[in-house]
C-alpha cells in the first residue's frame, strides 16, 4: 500500500516524498483513513512506529479543505515533554510545507514573549505542553473555543509525569463537538478511564503490543559492578566503534557524573535532564544530531519523543524499575526498520529488574560475562530502617544534593558575614572621622551680612520682577535682626505693596484720625526730616507736576553719601510699565492700573 492509496492529497504526498517516505507503517495504514473520515481514533503502538505522521497528515488535509475566518486555533496537540513538542512541530512544518497553514509550539522553561507574538499573528495548529498552555490561556492569549481537532499524544507518559490533572482541566476548555485522536504506548487503567470519558465511538488501532520490543534490535546485558560501569561504557564505545549513542541513567546527578567521566576519557558527551535549562537541552540535542557530540546522557525524560535518525546504540547505564520503560528506551534505536543495538549494565542490586524485563518481553536477554570488569560484589542490597530496598544510585544522588546544599549554605553564610564585616568597618570609619563643627545660632547670626538700609543698586534675583519691585519700594528703615527681606513683616513699614497686603493693612492715617498713623522708626523719622526741605508737598491742583515727581519714600538725602535709587531698573522687559504715583491721601483704584496683575504702590504723607 502507498500513501496515495490512503487518500492523501498531492501537496502532502509531495512533502512525504521529499522526506523519503515510501510506504506507510502499520499504524499509519490503520489510523489515517478513519482520521480522514472525521472519526475519533484510539491508537496504541510502541514508540518509533510513525505515530506522528499517522495523525499529522490527516489533520493537515482536513484543515486545508475547511475555510475559516481569520486564523483561530483549530487543532491542539498536547504532549508531555518539550523535546517531543518541538519534534511534532518540525513534523507539521515538514509535512505541510506546501500548504498555506501556520503552526506554532509553546512550552515552559523559556520566555513567553516570542510564543505570544506567534499566537497574536494567528496559528491554525498549536503544539503545547500542559503547563505553558494553562499559563497562556489564563493570561488571555489562547482561545480554544473554535477548536476542531484535539490530539493527546503519549497519554501514559502524561500520567507518569503527573499531568493527568492538567489534562482534565484543559479538556474543560475545549468545545464538546470536536474530533479527538488519542495515542499511547501503554493503556493503564487510569488512561482507559480518560479514554472512556473523552472519545466517542472511537476506531481502535493497536499495532505491536508494548510488551514486544522491536525485533531488529540486538539486545545484550553485561553483569558489572556499579563502580566499574563508566570504565566498561568507555571501553565498549571504542570497541564497538559507536557512531552515536544515547545513554540512560537513573538520576540527574548520575547523568552529569557519567557525562563528565566520558569527557575525561576523551569521548565527547553532553547531559540532558529536568534540571537543565531549555536552551541547554536544545543545544545539547542539536549538537548530538549534528555529530558534534558522540554520547548524549539522559534521564527518562528523553525516553519518549526523541527522534534521532540512524541512532546506532542505546546504553542502559542503570536498568529501570518499570519494565515498560526499558522498551521505550531501546526503541530510540532501530527506527524505521533500521538495525540497532541496545546494551544494558546490570549490577547485583539490579538483577531483579532484569528478571522483570525478561518477563515482560517474553524472552531472555543474552548475558555477557567475558569482559575486563566482571561482577565481583555479591552483597544483598541495603535496606532502610523500614525494611525497604535502598537504591545505591538514589542514595548517591541524595548525598550529592545534600553536599551541594551544604556548600551553598556555607557560601551564603560567608557572603553574609563578609557583608556584615564591611558594614561594621564602614560604621567604625564614620565614627573615627572628625565630626563637622556645628555653628551656634549666635555665630550664624553674626556671620550673616547686615542688610543695607538702602542698596546702591537694585539686586537682580531670580525671584521675579514682582519681588524685585517690592524690595525697591521698601522704606529706608534700620536693619532688623535678619537681613533677609523675606523675613520682614510687610505691614511694618510705611509702604504696603500688593493688593492682598493692602487689604490686610490697617486703615491709613488721615487728618481727622491722627492716632491711626503707624508707628515709625526713629531712623525713618530722621530720614524724612532731612528730606522735607527738598521734597515739600505740592498742592493738589498741580496733579501733573506731582506725577512727574518721584515719591518721597524713594528720595535719599545727598548728605548720606549714597547714590539716588532709581526704581525704574529691574522692572522686567524694557524697563517695565510706566511709573504711576498715587494721589496724596488716596488709595489707587485698581481700574487705573495698566494691568490687574501689576503691583500697587501706596504712599502715605506725613
Amino acid at each position: 500500500m502507498t500513501f496515495k492509496e490512503l487518500g492523501l492529497i498531492e501537496p502532502i504526498l509531495k512533502a512525504l516524498a521529499e522526506q523519503g517516505y515510501e510506504k506507510p507503517s502499520p499504524i499509519q495504514e490503520k489510523a489515517i483513513p478513519p482520521a480522514l473520515a472525521g472519526r475519533d481514533v484510539l491508537g496504541c503502538a510502541q514508540t518509533g512506529t510513525g505515530k506522528t505522521c499517522a495523525f499529522a497528515t490527516p489533520i493537515l488535509q482536513e484543515l486545508s479543505a475547511r475555510k475559516s475566518q481569520g486564523r483561530p486555533i483549530r487543532t491542539l496537540i498536547l504532549t508531555p515533554t518539550r523535546e517531543l513538542a518541538l519534534q511534532i512541530q518540525e513534523s507539521f512544518e515538514a509535512y505541510g510545507r506546501h500548504l498555506p497553514l501556520r503552526s506554532a509550539v509553546i512550552f515552559g522553561g523559556v520566555g513567553q514573549a516570542p510564543q505570544v507574538d506567534k499566537l497574536k499573528r494567528g496559528v491554525d495548529i498549536l503544539v503545547a505542553t500542559p503547563g505553558r498552555l494553562m499559563d497562556l490561556q489564563g493570561q488571555g492569549f489562547i482561545d480554544l473555543s473554535k477548536l476542531e481537532i484535539f490530539v493527546l499524544d503519549e497519554a501514559d507518559r502524561m500520567l507518569d509525569m503527573g499531568f493527568i490533572h492538567d489534562v482534565r482541566r484543559i479538556l474543560k476548555l475545549l468545545p464538546s463537538r470536536k474530533q479527538t485522536l488519542f495515542f499511547s504506548a501503554t493503556m493503564p487503567p487510569e488512561v482507559m478511564e480518560l479514554v472512556n470519558t473523552l472519545l466517542k465511538n472511537p476506531v481502535k488501532v493497536a499495532v505491536d503490543p508494548v510488551s514486544s520490543p522491536v525485533e531488529v534490535i540486538d539486545q545484550t546485558a553485561y553483569l558489572v559492578d556499579k563502580g566499574n560501569k563508566t570504565k566498561l561504557l568507555a571501553a565498549l564505545i571504542r570497541e564497538m566503534k559507536v557512531r552515536n549513542a544515547l545513554v540512560f541513567t537513573r538520576t540527574k546527578h548520575g547523568a552529569n557524573k557519567v557525562a563528565a567521566d566520558l569527557e575525561k576519557a576523551g569521548i565527547t558527551a553532553a547531559a540532558i535532564h529536568g534540571n537543565k535549562s531549555q536552551t541547554a537541552r536544545q543545544q545539547a540535542l542539536a549538537d548530538f544530531k549534528a555529530g558534534k557530540v558522540k554520547c548524549l546522557v539522559a534521564t527518562d525524560i528523553a525516553a519518549r519523543g526523541l527522534d534521532i535518525e540512524e541512532l546506532s546504540h542505546v546504553f542502559n547505564y542503570n536498568l529501570p524499575e518499570v519494565p515498560e520503560t526499558y522498551v521505550h528506551r531501546i526503541g530510540r534505536t532501530g527506527r524505521a526498520g533500521r538495525e540497532g543495538t541496545a546494551v544494558s549494565f546490570c549490577d547485583f542490586g539490579e538483577k531483579q529488574y532484569l528478571k522483570d524485563i525478561e518477563k515482560l518481553i517474553g524472552k531472555k536477554v543474552p548475558l555477557v560475562e567475558d569482559h575486563p570488569w566482571p561482577m565481583e560484589v555479591f552483597e544483598v542490597a541495603v535496606k532502610d530502617s523500614k525494611g525497604r530496598m535502598v537504591n545505591a544510585d538514589d542514595a548517591e544522588a541524595r548525598a550529592a544534593a545534600k553536599e551541594r546544599r551544604r556548600a551553598r549554605d556555607a557560601a551564603n553564610k560567608a557572603a553574609a558575614e563578609a557583608r556584615k564585616t564591611g558594614e561594621n568597618a564602614a560604621d567604625a570609619a564614620r565614627q573615627e572621622a572628625p565630626a563637622p563643627k556645628k555653628r551656634k545660632p549666635q555665630e550664624k547670626k553674626a556671620a550673616a551680612p547686615a542688610a543695607p538700609s538702602l542698596p546702591e543698586q537694585p539686586k537682580k534675583t531670580k525671584r521675579g520682577v514682582r519681588q524685585q519691585r517690592l524690595e525697591d519700594t521698601m522704606p529706608a528703615a534700620p536693619a532688623q535682626a535678619s537681613g533677609d527681606f523675606r523675613r520682614r513683616d510687610p505691614l511694618a513699614g510705611d509702604v504696603i505693596m500688593d493688593s492682598t497686603a493692602r487689604l490686610l493693612a490697617p486703615r491709613p492715617r488721615t487728618a481727622s484720625t491722627p492716632a491711626a498713623a503707624p508707628q515709625r522708626q526713629p531712623g525713618a523719622q530722621q530720614s524724612r526730616k532731612k528730606k522735607a526741605p527738598q521734597a515739600a508737598p505740592q498742592p493738589k491742583e498741580s496733579s501733573q507736576a506731582q506725577k512727574k515727581a518721584a515719591p518721597a519714600s524713594a528720595q535719599k538725602s545727598p548728605k548720606s553719601g549714597e547714590k539716588r535709587h532709581d526704581r525704574s531698573r529691574g522692572r522686567g522687559r524694557r524697563g517695565g510699565p510706566p511709573e504711576v504715583v498715587l494721589r496724596t491721601g488716596n488709595q489707587k483704584d485698581s481700574t487705573e492700573q495698566p494691568s490687574l496683575m501689576k503691583p500697587y504702590y501706596i504712599s502715605y504723607d506725613d
